[in-house]
């Protein structure tokens, strides 16, 4: 079993922001691969499901960005998982929009939703870094992750988390590698 945690911010006017791509991404997951119904559970959404031989467990935190770890920390408990079974998908601004980059541990690159986890869970969780591009300037950043996606990006952001629950599978049987490059090659498309 696995737990796929989207970051984001509960509630409807955070929806379309840059900062809730992980929230999307688990959506998208969920309906391309048919996941059971949203449940409420550990501070947040769950869904369940397969994607492939493997269960997983889609989970959105509900405590706000800030304090993701107490959600994720709790659904780890309860299934008593090990940290290599947790994937998490977030935003980064030092990928180009609609990047796609898997890694393992890692720094937090001034992400609070990492941070927490990071707190509660330690580093070494596998990240699916969604690039959101940088605004520019540091005056800008806030405005950038928090601000919603502009129409113009709406067919690349459609396509990137279509990619991803197309190529879910690899990532499933921890495939890291074929699933990114599987998704470069559906945005090159």
């Amino acid at each position: 079993m696995q737990i796929w945690t989207g970051l984001g911010n509960p509630g409807p006017q955070y929806a379309m922001h840059r900062h809730n791509i992980g929230f999307m991404v688990c959506d998208a997951i969920a309906e391309i691969h048919g996941f059971g119904p949203v449940q409420k559970k550990f501070s947040g959404w769950v869904q369940e499901g397969r994607i492939g031989s493997e269960k997983i467990v889609l989970l959105k935190p509900a405590t706000f960005m800030n304090k993701s770890g107490q959600s994720v920390g709790e659904a780890m408990r309860f299934y008593k998982l090990d940290i290599e079974a947790l994937t998490v998908f977030h935003d980064e601004l030092d990928l180009a929009p609609f990047k796609v980059k898997v890694r393992r541990g890692g720094g937090l690159a001034g992400h609070n939703g990492l941070r927490s986890i990071n707190q509660h869970l330690g580093p070494e969780f596998r990240r699916v870094r969604i690039g959101i591009g940088h605004p520019g300037s540091k005056e800008r950043v806030n405005g950038h992750v928090l601000g919603n996606y502009a129409k113009a990006e709406m067919d690349d952001l459609v396509g990137m988390l279509g990619a991803v629950g197309a190529e879910a599978e690899w990532l499933a049987k921890g495939d890291d590698v074929r699933f990114m490059n599987d998704i470069a090659l559906r945005m090159q498309a």
